[in-house]
C-alpha cells in the first residue's frame, strides 16, 4: 500500500524508477505468489498472466491478473489502493460468440439456467454489467421474458474484496477462492454455451 500511495496522481519518470523495485517486490510479485497458490488448489485456474507495468501511470497505480477459463471468459483481479476487486467477464468477444450467447440465452432451458445464476450472483453482492444495447436484438421478440439478457454483448460480474487486514495474510487466497466459487457457475455456464466461433 505504501509503495502504490508514492504512485498516486501523475508519477514522474524519476518517482516511478524509484519505487520499480519495491513495487515489484511489494505488489507484482505477492500478486503472482496468490495466483499460484490459487492453481495449486484447483487445477482449472493454471492458465493465468500477471500484468506488467506499461507507459500510462494508471498501470503503476492497480495491480491486475487474469485466470482464463476459456475463450474470452476469465477471471480477473486487480489490487490498488482501494483493496482487491474480482470479476468474472466474458468480455470482447470473438465474432459469432454473441450470437452463440443469444441462441443459448433464448433456449428454454440454458436460458432460464442463466438467469438465475445471474440473479444469485446479484444477491451474493456483485454488480452485474457488460456491453448492452439499448434494445433487444433483431430477430428476438421484444417481450421476451430474458430481453435484459438478450441485449448483452458481454456480461460482467465484480464486487469488492475489500481492503482489510487479511489481505495481507494467507486468508487472501481462502477469500479469492471463496469469491471464484460465487462466480464458478457463470463463468461454467459461459464456458459451455460460448466456445469459439469456427
Amino acid at each position: 500500500m505504501d509503495v502504490l500511495w508514492q504512485l498516486q496522481g501523475e508519477p514522474t519518470h524519476a518517482t516511478r524508477e524509484r519505487y520499480r523495485a519495491d513495487r515489484e517486490r511489494l505488489v507484482r510479485q505477492p500478486m503472482i505468489a496468490l495466483l499460484n497458490e490459487v492453481a495449486d488448489t484447483d487445477p482449472r485456474y493454471e492458465d493465468f498472466s500477471v500484468w506488467h507495468y506499461r507507459t500510462d501511470s494508471w498501470w503503476w497505480q492497480h495491480q491486475g491478473a487474469v485466470i482464463r477459463l476459456g475463450r474470452k471468459i476469465e477471471i480477473s483481479l486487480r489490487f490498488d489502493l482501494d483493496g482487491l476487486r474480482i470479476q468474472g467477464a466474458w468480455w470482447y468477444p470473438d465474432p459469432g460468440q454473441v450470437d452463440m450467447f443469444r441462441t443459448a440465452v433464448a433456449s428454454e432451458g440454458s436460458g432460464r439456467e442463466l438467469s438465475a445464476i445471474v440473479e444469485d450472483v446479484r444477491k451474493k453482492g456483485y454488480d452485474i454489467s457488460g456491453d448492452v444495447m439499448k434494445r433487444p436484438p433483431r430477430g428476438y421478440p421484444t417481450d421476451h421474458s430474458r430481453t435484459n439478457l438478450l441485449r448483452h454483448r458481454s456480461l460482467i460480474a465484480a464486487r469488492s474484496l475489500g481492503c482489510e487486514e487479511w489481505l495481507h495474510t494467507p486468508e487472501a487466497v481462502d477469500r479469492v477462492l471463496s469469491a471464484a466459487a460465487d462466480l464458478d457457475a457463470l463463468l461454467m455456464w459461459l464456458v459451455r454455451h460460448i466456445k469459439r466461433a469456427a
